[in-house]
């Protein structure tokens, strides 16, 4: 376990060590709320430190800088009052955990569900979720991937606009609250992967670059100049993001990550911080079950490296956007934008499950550019397989969740070819039932960088269509984050539940034995218009076979060997020929 360098000390002696990391002064002060400033002690390295004998949990604070200039601390624990108010101090370790013996779960027995805590809920709250859980153990649920939590400004957000990256944000609750919704997610044996943003900060709240190196105009990305992963003053910068990993894995017993938009991470030195933090997290975990999951545009295929065992090197998967493309174009015939690079064939969407990713170093015409790297020798479980998460829904000017709107069985068919397939699903929260709750983009700044996230969004999004609308949705409207709450009520009537809770059964019951030790670079596709047949050679000599028709019209069967015992069929088959939206698995001898 990593002593943390960040935020406050309690030490049962002296009461509460304060420290910042502040190279850019040489004196800081220390303001308790009530009292007047003190002084710190300037240490060697940047570093200024003032221990309190007085001071216990609950105590609020802030640094103050030579110029007056009052910050909260850059590894606060809990902001009650937001990104501008006081720290406070919470002693973490006076939570007593009730699942203590928790080791997680094999990767293999995932079932991911994707969250946003503020729209989970009518209350938007850690608290309220967990009056939820027992729903998503009984549908299959084995992991919640929490979209991100770190404080952020404002009443709502996404969490992309992360300043306080320690600080659960206060809308939400108390950071014991949130220890209490992982404790009885893994009471119902289930994991819980936190979203992190590492490749930015949010434009309001960052008090950083004030104090210390923050940023270096050595690298660019999309929020403009990059992290200072790898320039002077680089190493504590590192440290900071490196713990705070660490932190949410040790003194949150989370059971891993998913890491937002790693190629947007620039870093030039010998070992890149990516390398570096999934080394170290692993090490601080010890022998619990930690999962490290990428978002990654450029479908870097080395992050996912198996070693001669098989055994996950550095990152355990990634996000496969291209598995989504395939299947939403299927179900809605939507081809704009990216979508047109995946229309076409069956034969795409047999790659991306065969294969892994679409696009293995191919010119992309979408990008104007080529993207990825060969994939085809990586197992099934190195990517995640969805047909909705947060962003293919908010990335559509209504924001609006269009696969609830397309006929039944065309849902059904997409559905059953991802929750079924050896790569590991992911739901996004609601369409277990057909939720048809639209999850726009949101966030809530001050007026003027409102009115540039406006302005931004039709920019950014332009080549989508809706986006040059006069009526577009205004993403900083509280009525947006209205709009995206689940409304449970609906779930009562839902004739998808049963539908979602048989497919997730029969994949515990008959799919994940399989997959333990299965080889990888073994998956062969054939297609043929509509139709489409998928080979996975899995662990216990066994073969998993997949026949598809994913059109509205009969399709020849492009396989004609024996399939084995067929485990699942939705749809029909009449000798040769494969009826419309018709999905057929099956188990056989390898």
């Amino acid at each position: 376990m990593t002593k943390m360098t960040f935020g406050p000390a309690f030490t049962t002696e002296e009461g509460i060590l304060f420290r910042l990391w502040a190279p850019l002064h040489e004196s800081v002060s220390l303001n308790l709320e009530g009292a007047d400033p003190r002084p710190m002690q300037a240490a060697e390295g940047g570093w200024h430190h003032y221990t309190v004998a007085d001071a216990r949990p609950g105590t609020r604070y802030r640094f103050v800088l030579p110029d007056g200039l009052e910050i909260p601390d850059p590894a606060s624990r809990f902001q009650p009052q937001d990104v501008h108010g006081p720290s406070e101090a919470v002693d973490l370790s006076l939570y007593r955990w009730k699942r203590s013996d928790w080791t997680g779960r094999p990767w293999e027995e995932m079932m991911i569900y994707e969250m946003h805590i503020g729209c989970f809920t009518p209350e938007g709250t850690f608290k309220a979720a967990i009056e939820r859980l027992d729903h998503l153990q009984a549908l299959g649920v084995t992991a919640l991937q929490i979209m991100p939590l770190s404080e952020f400004p404002g009443r709502y957000s996404w969490g992309y606009d992360g300043v306080l990256p320690y600080a659960p944000d206060s809308s939400y609750g108390r950071p014991e609250d949130f220890m209490a919704l992982v404790d009885a997610a893994h009471q119902r044996g289930i994991s819980v992967f936190l979203d992190v943003v590492y490749n930015h900060f949010g434009p309001d709240g960052n008090y950083i670059p004030a104090y210390a190196p923050l940023f270096t105009d050595h690298h660019k990305t999309p929020w403009g100049n990059g992290i200072n992963y790898d320039g002077d003053g680089s190493e504590m910068i590192r440290e900071f993001i490196i713990q705070n990993a660490i932190y949410w894995i040790t003194e949150f017993r989370l059971d891993g990550f998913r890491f937002d938009a790693v190629h947007a991470i620039k870093d030039d030195s010998a070992e890149h911080l990516l390398h570096a933090l999934a080394r170290r997290v692993r090490a601080a975990a010890g022998d619990r079950h930690v999962h490290l999951i990428v978002e990654n545009e450029e479908n870097d295929s080395d992050l996912l490296a198996r070693d001669e065992n098989g055994e996950v090197k550095l990152f355990t998967a990634q996000w496969n956007d291209d598995v989504h493309h395939v299947l939403h174009i299927t179900a809605t015939g939507e081809t704009f934008g990216y979508y047109a690079d995946y229309a076409g064939d069956a034969g795409k969407l047999g790659r991306a499950l065969a294969e892994g990713f679409v696009f293995q170093g191919e010119h992309m015409p979408y990008r104007g550019a080529s993207r990825g790297r060969p994939s085809g020798h990586l197992p099934p479980t190195a990517f995640i397989s969805f047909i909705q998460n947060h962003d293919q829904i908010g990335n559509r000017a209504l924001g609006d969740r269009v696969l609830a709107s397309s006929p039944a069985d065309v849902v059904k068919t997409v559905a059953a070819i991802y929750l079924l397939a050896p790569e590991i699903p992911m739901l996004f929260m609601g369409e277990e039932w057909g939720a048809r709750e639209p999850f726009p983009f949101f966030c809530d700044f001050d007026e003027d960088l409102n009115e540039k996230v406006r302005k931004g969004r039709r920019e950014e999004l332009s080549r989508l269509p809706g986006f040059d609308a006069d009526d577009l949705l205004d993403p900083t409207a509280p009525s947006t984050f209205t709009a995206a709450k689940l409304d449970w009520s609906k779930l009562a009537s839902s004739e998808v539940l049963d539908f979602y809770r048989a497919l997730l059964d029969l994949r515990h019951r008959r799919i994940v034995p399989l997959l333990k030790g299965a080889g990888a670079g073994n998956a062969v596709y054939r297609s043929a218009g509509t139709a489409l047949a998928v080979d996975w050679t899995l662990a216990q000599n066994r073969r998993l076979h997949l026949h598809a028709n994913l059109g509205a019209e009969a399709a020849p069967l492009v396989s004609q060997r024996d399939d084995g015992e067929t485990i699942f069929r939705l749809g029909a088959s009449d000798g040769g020929n494969l009826a419309p939206w018709t999905v057929i698995w099956s188990i056989g001898e390898a």
